[in-house]
C-alpha cells in the first residue's frame, strides 16, 4: 500500500507542468553537458575523445563513465533544482517572521481576548501557518456571537475549519518532495548499473587484447567507478534535502496544531 501511495504521489507531481518541464529540460541540458563539455577533445590524449583522458583531467574521466553519466547528471541537477524550489516554497510558507514567535504572540493575544488584533497579526505574518490560524480565528469571531449552536458544536465547527484549511495548505508544502525521495532511491542504483556496465566493458577489452594491460584496466575501472561516485553523491544530497524539508514541514505542522489547540481551548474557556 505504501509503494502504491508513493507511486500515486509521484504521478501527481509529474502531472504538474513545472515538474514535467523541469525534468525534460534538465535531461536535455545533461546530454549537452556530457557531449560538448565533458566530451570536448581537449580533455583527451591526441585530441580524440576515444582515447584515454589526459592525466589529471577529471572532466575527461567523467565522460569515460559512459552513457549512464548524462542520466546521473540529470538526476543531480533535478535534485538541486527541486531542492531550491522546495526551499523557497517552505520559506514562503513560514511567513515574514519566526513561526515560534508568531504562535507565542497569537496565544498571548488569545489569552487577553484580542481576536481582531490576532487576525491583524496573521495578516502581517502571512504564509501557510498564518492562513490556517486566521481561518480558525475568523470562525472563532463569527461563532462568538452565534446563539444558534451550543459550545460543543461551535468547537467542532472551529476544529473542522482549521483542519480543512490545513488540508488545503499542506499539499503545497509537500509537493515535489516525492520526486526528491525517488531520486534518492534510484540514483545509487543507476550509478551501480553504470559501474557494472563499465566493468564488463573493461574486462571484455582486456580479454580481447590477449595481453595484460594494467594501465588500460586501471583506467577502465576508474571510469566505471565514476558512475558509482555520481550516484552515491546525488543520493546523499537528495536524502539530506528530503530529511531537511520534512523536518521543516513537521515544524510548521506542529506550529499549526499548537495554534489551533490554543484557539479551541480559549474559545471553550470563554464560552463557559
Amino acid at each position: 500500500m505504501k509503494t502504491q501511495s508513493s507511486s500515486n504521489s509521484l504521478a501527481e507531481s509529474l502531472k504538474s507542468g513545472f515538474a514535467a518541464t523541469v525534468i525534460l529540460v534538465l535531461i536535455g541540458v545533461a546530454i549537452l553537458i556530457y557531449v560538448y563539455v565533458l566530451g570536448d577533445p581537449s580533455h583527451f590524449q591526441e585530441g580524440d575523445n576515444h582515447n584515454h583522458p589526459i592525466p589529471g583531467d577529471y572532466l575527461g574521466v567523467v565522460y569515460k563513465g559512459g552513457p549512464i553519466v548524462p542520466i546521473l547528471l540529470s538526476c543531480l541537477m533535478m535534485t538541486i533544482t527541486f531542492g531550491i524550489e522546495r526551499l523557497l516554497t517552505i520559506s514562503s510558507a513560514k511567513g515574514k517572521g519566526s513561526v515560534k514567535s508568531f504562535v507565542t504572540k497569537i496565544r498571548s493575544l488569545l489569552a487577553s481576548n484580542n481576536i481582531d488584533q490576532a487576525i491583524a497579526e496573521c495578516d502581517r505574518q502571512k504564509g501557510s501557518v498564518a492562513n490556517v490560524v486566521k481561518a480558525g480565528l475568523s470562525k472563532y469571531k463569527a461563532l462568538a456571537s452565534d446563539t444558534s449552536l451550543d459550545t460543543e458544536k461551535k468547537v467542532v465547527v472551529i476544529q473542522k475549519d482549521i483542519e480543512e484549511t490545513t488540508q488545503l495548505e499542506m499539499p503545497m508544502l509537500e509537493k515535489n518532495l516525492v520526486i526528491i525521495a525517488t531520486l534518492a532511491s534510484i540514483s545509487t542504483l543507476i550509478g551501480l548499473l553504470g559501474t557494472v556496465m563499465g566493468m564488463i566493458k573493461a574486462f571484455s577489452a582486456l580479454a580481447t587484447a590477449g595481453a595484460p594491460d594494467s594501465v588500460g584496466l586501471a583506467n577502465g575501472i576508474s571510469e566505471a567507478l565514476i558512475n558509482t561516485a555520481l550516484g552515491i553523491g546525488t543520493s546523499a544530497i537528495a536524502i539530506i534535502l528530503y530529511n531537511l524539508f520534512t523536518s521543516k514541514i513537521d515544524a510548521l505542522t506542529y506550529a499549526i496544531d499548537e495554534a489551533g489547540f490554543s484557539i479551541v481551548q480559549n474559545f471553550n474557556a470563554n464560552s463557559k
